[in-house]
């Protein structure tokens, strides 16, 4: 694999300091997460507990992550002097584990106060547990992916269902985290798909961002749109290599996923990543909940709704001229070229092939919109009565 001649810690330096230079009486946080991102990253784990002088750490796992790497993260804590304690989050009726009240709890009643640390290892799901509790219960945690599927790793927001709603909530971000590609590489390409489509879905967030700022006053940042674009740029650049499941391919699709995270954290919100291709996605799995179905992958959804509004976000940039904010939905690529992307790197890119009921497409593009206090071209069509 071809070595990166910045690592991402370095990077993180310097956004840093640029936020610093370029807040312009805006607050931005400074981003302290140390990231190892490389094969064999998860051995780089025991030397990191020592050095943190944790006691006793908890492993926080299901059924799929703890064949990935849970089990041998374990075997790697017993080499040194620390207590581990151990927890398998529960799956659902259907097979699903969630981030719902009742995963909440069993994560609450399972952690003592004598456990240093949480250390949490999957992909979203069980990371926004982690995260939600780690908060509460005001202890660190670390984070071990087990697929390059989701921007959310680095994410100090934890998305619930909370009564059957999707709600963000606060919590904090990872202290560290320990992306081994080795054990990205080993996960189910349509999870990677799935990553690759989170990040496509910038290809509208950041538009709407631009939108949500001029017609919503909403806050902007330049360098956090540019960070974000940039790591959207290269999973589109290399999608032949992503879709390969090559060691360059997932480093390329993970790296990406995590400045995108990072760039959350450094504006403390989720607008440079999360537009109205997300709202849809939440509708969909709020529905996927309600009616007991099994869930589908958050990027899957995202990537296929990005596509989805591509051509309607473009039409407004047509239609309406005098709305000068919507000259940023001129530049998103074409439902057409994202559908194509999107089958490249070997995930859905119809909304049939989500293989949910007809009507939720509709009710989805008509609703999604209320979800969430954010300014999007979908609160527009839908004010507008535009689709």
């Amino acid at each position: 694999m071809k070595q990166p001649t910045t690592s991402i810690n370095e990077q993180i330096t310097l956004w840093n300091q640029q936020s610093a230079l370029d807040a312009g009486g805006q607050h931005f946080k400074t981003i302290g997460i140390h990231i190892e991102l490389e094969a064999g990253a998860v051995r780089k784990l025991p030397a990191y507990v020592q050095t943190e002088r944790y006691q006793q750490v908890m492993v926080v796992y299901d059924t799929n992550t703890y064949e990935a790497v849970g089990r041998q993260i374990i075997d790697l804590l017993q080499s040194i002097e620390v207590g581990i304690t151990e927890l398998e989050l529960r799956e659902n009726k259907v097979g699903d584990v969630i981030a719902d009240e009742a995963t909440i709890v069993q994560l609450l009643l399972a952690v003592t106060p004598e456990i240093d640390a949480i250390i949490a290892v999957g992909s979203g799901t069980i990371h926004d547990v982690v995260r939600i509790v780690s908060y509460k219960m005001d202890k660190p945690f670390l984070s071990v992916p087990t697929a390059a599927s989701v921007d959310g790793f680095t994410s100090a927001g934890a998305p619930l269902i909370v009564n059957g709603t999707k709600e963000t909530f606060q919590a904090k971000a990872p202290q560290a985290i320990f992306a081994d590609i080795n054990v990205l590489m080993n996960a189910p390409q349509t999870l990677t798909a799935a990553g690759f489509g989170d990040m496509l879905g910038k290809c509208t967030s950041l538009a709407d961002w631009k939108v949500s700022r001029d017609l919503g006053n909403e806050p902007y940042n330049q360098l956090v749109y540019d960070i974000t674009e940039e790591a959207l740029n290269q999973c589109i650049e290399k999608v032949d290599l992503i879709a390969s499941g090559s060691a360059e391919g997932i480093y390329t699709v993970m790296h990406s996923l995590l400045a995108s995270g990072i760039a959350m954290l450094i504006a403390d919100h989720s607008r440079s990543a999360s537009g109205g291709e997300h709202h849809i996605s939440h509708r969909w799995e709020m529905e996927l909940i309600k009616g007991g179905h099994r869930q589908i992958l958050h990027g899957a959804k995202v990537g296929v709704a990005s596509a989805l509004l591509a051509d309607h976000y473009r039409q407004l940039s047509v239609t309406h001229p005098e709305v000068k904010a919507f000259a940023a939905y001129k530049h998103i690529p074409t439902s057409a070229q994202m559908k194509q992307w999107l089958s490249a790197a070997g995930g859905p890119s119809e909304y049939e092939q989500l293989e949910m009921p007809a009507e939720w497409l509709e009710l989805a593009l008509h609703s999604a919109h209320t979800l969430r206090n954010r300014y999007t071209g979908l609160k527009y069509m839908n004010e507008h009565q535009l689709i």
